[in-house]
């Protein structure tokens, strides 16, 4: 057993700390050198030791449930409609298949690497990383099947973030639909070649202490229906299952003319969805799905500003909760990364379909935070009983005690205050793994990140 002394741990004194409970304050910190916490209290350990005093609330790091990394690149890029033309999420995925289609392995990392330090600076320290770019620019699996999946994880590692790894399998063109020519890149023709690429992304993920491994079909529209059953069936029974389901009306439409089956009654009757699922988007459900998807104890990932931007839908989050259904949030696309925004926007657009202010019953800030921590890292394949606990890592976004409204707010108020009010401007930096990665708004690696990244985008050329 390793042994711990006073002289290998390093101790932070924060103004509070946020656990599932409430605030700790003060919050004595003391973690080991591998950032792990071995002491946690509000008395301080010994009066002769000597801590890193933090005038900040420490909040648990936020989990990003869903990013496709490479869409970063044209993040800003589809928003130009020309009069008269009809723009919606299909015409924007034909944009996403040409951003798909260009990239090459060393530029797809060097995006990956400044999106997730980017993440890392506004407050998430874990990402799930739904990895379907497996192939090269002709669509041939490259000689190291899950090359594209370990660029994913070496910019992870740069940038200072965990990522859940989660490759996934992509058959189809559209129900009962071949492939179309700018997906070659996506494709496992059998589940036997998906199970090949997860085989060889659990070995990339055994070699980095950062990454987790997670599995994942596309879409009942991107699989057949046998194959994902046989999926399901195959695949490692303890990894995080993703799934994208009913994010567009037309999907919807297009699987009931495909099999008599809207896509989420179909994946409730045919497969045994509970906590292990999380199903991204989950947009245009009726009565009797949203009722079933709550009871099963599946995690509904949010996406709010990419669901947004692509004009997707709203989901009905206030019926959703009240029926004790469970969700996390994600950044989909990126065309925004702030998670405190996408707290607000998930409140904010059930204020207004229905008028009320109540989208959640008591502490709003608390509910949401605590239940994307929890459920969060549940979608990485991580379980904790506290946000901060020992044997734990610290991973926490500090935000400023010293801000005017924070600074002048009750200890009641104050989380609220953080979530409804807050912006970058207050982040005093994060830590993962018990140090620094980024603090006062620099990234320990934010110079080569951001140089690698401007030689990317000049060598792409799209922007």
């Amino acid at each position: 057993m390793r042994e711990i002394t006073q002289k290998s741990m390093h101790y932070y004194r924060f103004d509070s700390l946020l656990q599932k409970e409430g605030w700790l304050s003060p919050a004595y910190v003391g973690v080991d050198e591998r950032g792990t916490i071995q002491y946690i209290s509000a008395q301080a350990p010994n009066q002769s030791l000597a801590f890193e005093a933090v005038q900040g609330f420490a909040v648990p790091g936020f989990q990003n449930g869903h990013s496709h990394a490479f869409q970063y690149a044209m993040a800003g890029l589809a928003e130009s409609h020309p009069t008269g033309t009809h723009d919606d999420f299909w015409t924007w995925r034909e944009e996403m298949y040409k951003c798909a289609l260009s990239l090459n392995p060393d530029q797809a990392e060097h995006v990956a690497a400044i999106l997730y330090a980017e993440m890392v600076r506004l407050g998430y320290t874990h990402v799930a990383e739904f990895h379907y770019l497996h192939h090269d620019k002709e669509g041939k699996p490259y000689a190291h099947l899950a090359e594209m999946g370990e660029r994913m994880v070496s910019a992870a590692q740069r940038a200072g973030i965990k990522i859940t790894l989660i490759p996934v399998f992509y058959q189809k063109g559209g129900f009962g639909l071949p492939p179309q020519e700018r997906q070659k890149r996506f494709i496992s023709k059998t589940v036997d070649d998906y199970l090949k690429l997860v085989d060889a992304s659990a070995d990339v993920v055994k070699k980095n202490s950062h990454a987790w491994l997670g599995i994942s079909v596309h879409s009942l529209r991107a699989v057949d229906f046998e194959d994902i059953t046989r999926t399901y069936q195959q695949a490692p029974k303890t990894l995080p299952f993703h799934l994208h389901v009913a994010e567009q009306k037309q999907e919807v439409d297009d699987c009931l003319a495909f099999c008599g089956q809207r896509p989420m009654q179909w994946l409730l009757e045919n497969l045994p969805v509970d906590a292990r699922f999380n199903l991204i988007h989950s947009t245009h459900l009726d009565d009797s799905e949203l009722n079933a998807l709550a009871k099963s104890q599946a995690t509904v990932v949010l996406c709010p500003s990419t669901e947004g931007n692509l004009g997707d839908g709203i989901f009905r989050m206030k019926e959703y909760v009240k029926l004790g259904g469970h969700w996390c949030i994600g950044t989909d696309s990126h065309i925004g990364i702030n998670p405190l925004e996408e707290f607000r926007m998930i409140d904010y657009r059930q204020r207004l379909v229905t008028h009320q202010r109540n989208t959640f019953e008591g502490d709003a800030a608390a509910y949401m935070v605590n239940e994307e921590i929890v459920r969060g890292r549940m979608a990485m394949g991580v379980n904790a009983s506290n946000h901060f606990e020992i044997g734990q890592p610290l991973d926490a976004i500090v935000y400023s005690s010293l801000s005017h409204l924070p600074a002048a707010t009750s200890e009641k108020n104050r989380l609220a205050t953080i979530v409804f009010t807050g912006d970058s401007n207050r982040n005093i930096g994060t830590l993962v793994n018990g140090k620094w990665v980024v603090k006062d708004g620099h990234h320990r690696e934010g110079k080569i990140i951001k140089e690698n990244f401007a030689k990317a985008m000049m060598a792409l050329g799209n922007r």
